[in-house]
């Protein structure tokens, strides 16, 4: 049998293929360049955006509220309020940064969408208090990668790759507030 040939009976026989290890070989990952950052922005369509929805940002934060208001927190206002005004800062600055400009339902579906993060987020303050180590290990992780998605999103859509940091910071900051509402 040749060194490359598996037969349906020799998935079990891992002794013969002791020396193929094809998901460590650092050759193999050098020649397909995987990064994180240039990968997902290759794999992303900047046709992504073209097809706005509201019904799923609301409800997202609809969610937020209701798990928030099962921990006791009533904080159906503050979601909205700060979501509204988060949304329309985000539009501004997008439309100030970038020549060809985006319409504020795409950056409210966009924001809403990426806000999944922190709607597990408060999901999980049902289980757990946050106010201890989990809230230091869990919302800043849900934090990144809100602000991750969204600030990649909104680069690739925008063709903004040498402000992306620009883009991520005040989105950033934004999903900071909401995880501070979760916690507090």
């Amino acid at each position: 049998m040749p060194y490359g040939e598996i037969l349906p009976g020799d998935y079990w026989k891992v002794d013969q293929y002791k020396d193929h290890h094809p998901v460590f070989n650092l050759s193999v990952l050098a020649e397909i360049r995987v990064t994180m950052d240039s990968e997902a922005m290759k794999r992303m369509d900047s046709h992504i955006m073209d097809d706005t929805d509201l019904a799923g940002p609301l409800f997202f934060a609809l969610m937020m509220g209701v798990f928030l208001l099962l921990t006791g927190k009533v904080h159906f206002g503050y979601i909205y309020g700060m979501g509204a005004v988060g949304c329309v800062s985000m539009y501004l600055i997008l439309n100030l940064m970038c020549e060809q400009g985006i319409d504020i339902y795409r950056v409210i579906s966009v924001l809403g969408y990426c806000l999944l993060p922190m709607v597990l987020l408060a999901f999980l303050s049902l289980i757990i208090p946050l106010k201890g180590v989990a809230g230091l290990i869990f919302a800043p992780l849900c934090i990144l990668w809100c602000t991750h998605s969204s600030a990649l999103m909104f680069v690739k859509v925008l063709s903004l790759v040498e402000q992306r940091l620009l883009v991520a910071y005040p989105i950033g900051l934004l999903y900071t507030c909401f995880a501070l509402l979760t916690i507090f």
